[in-house]
């Protein structure tokens, strides 16, 4: 069985996450190593590690879902009444393909049938539900170093950041299934 390939975007990811983690850490060995007391070297290393914290859980979490089975057919998957106005409100449809993909292959149909992008989407769905969750979580980070509102304000770029991808995935699953529909009956 062959390696996939790293996209560009999952290079990005594991170079941030490596690129954070080494200036957290020499943050916080100057900050309380003594070396300095610097509110800047010692907020540096609190971003640093909250952007490390935020990828490296993500690229966890996507490997955790893998293990469940997710139905695409499952209730919390079916369009709700009120999407289709919210996707036009938000124009969707002019700004989805420019979202970064973390493996844009799973969404090729040279490589793959629309059953198996229709069950991507729902897989890639719960993913960045479980995102959600995550960035919530990183407000308990504030019980360490103080200063909830800088957590709170992180919590909810992050939200915002993966809404977006929840969005894509929810717009682009019913023209799948529409499609998927279309063939089936055209046999």
């Amino acid at each position: 069985m062959s390696k996939e390939k790293k996209s560009g975007p999952a290079i990005f990811m594991y170079s941030v996450i490596a690129a954070t983690i080494i200036i957290a850490l020499v943050c916080f060995v100057l900050y309380y190593g003594g070396t300095t007391n610097s509110g800047v070297v010692l907020w540096t290393g609190i971003v640093s590690f909250m952007i490390m914290y935020h990828f490296w859980v993500r690229i966890i979490m996507g490997n955790v879902t893998k293990l469940f089975k997710i139905d695409r057919n499952h209730w919390w998957f079916k369009e709700l009444p009120f999407e289709k106005d919210l996707y036009k409100l938000l124009k969707v449809k002019n700004w989805k393909g420019k979202a970064l993909t973390y493996n844009p292959e799973h969404f090729s149909l040279k490589k793959h049938t629309l059953n198996d992008i229709a069950n991507v989407t729902a897989k890639s769905e719960v993913d960045h539900w479980v995102n959600e969750a995550i960035s919530v979580s990183s407000i308990f980070f504030s019980l360490l170093w103080g200063e909830f509102w800088i957590f709170l304000v992180t919590a909810i770029a992050a939200m915002i950041f993966d809404a977006q991808f929840i969005i894509i995935q929810r717009y682009n699953r019913p023209r799948l299934l529409k499609l998927i529909e279309k063939k089936s009956q055209a046999k």
